[in-house]
């Protein structure tokens, strides 16, 4: 049924709990393609700090905020790889929604797995959640997985 998932991925433990879910799918479904994404947004400093910094150091800093994704993707690709998924890596640049909206219209993605903090209320209104806008925006099912110690954990 799915061939293509993309699995968001922000650095946190939390976002890693889809990990065992992502295996289970993907082995049990014969997915051909699950591709690990982390998207990077471009360095907004505040207080005018904006101003103090080159254009090239701020394009030195952006490059190794690349760099370290690339890694860290590589790291949690290996531990699907070693358990028989066939994994792909991607780091995308700018804004998150947009890119991970972008990405799944332009490589024929057909499911994404994504953790969710699980806030409501005030803290959902103020914080916001990449999880919640993308379940809105993507064209295609989105699958949220309660990470453990959420809000509504019990």
């Amino acid at each position: 049924m799915y061939q293509h998932i993309m699995v968001p991925l922000d650095g946190s433990e939390l976002a890693e709990c889809v990990l065992p879910h992502v295996e289970s799918i993907a082995t049990g479904c014969n997915v051909t393609s699950v591709t690990l994404v982390m998207a990077v947004p471009p360095l907004h400093m505040y207080g005018g700090a904006e101003t103090r910094i080159s254009p090239e150091e701020r394009e030195h800093l952006e490059k190794d905020s690349v760099g370290v994704a690339t890694t860290y993707l590589e790291e949690k690709a290996r531990l699907l790889r070693d358990k028989g998924v066939m994994v792909e890596t991607t780091v995308l640049f700018g804004n998150v929604l947009e890119q991970l909206v972008e990405y799944t219209k332009n490589n024929s993605v057909d499911l994404i797995i994504i953790a969710t903090h699980g806030r409501s209320g005030v803290s959902r209104l103020f914080l916001g959640s990449v999880a919640e806008r993308l379940f809105r925006q993507a064209p295609v099912p989105v699958l949220m997985v309660r990470a453990p110690g959420s809000e509504h954990d019990d």
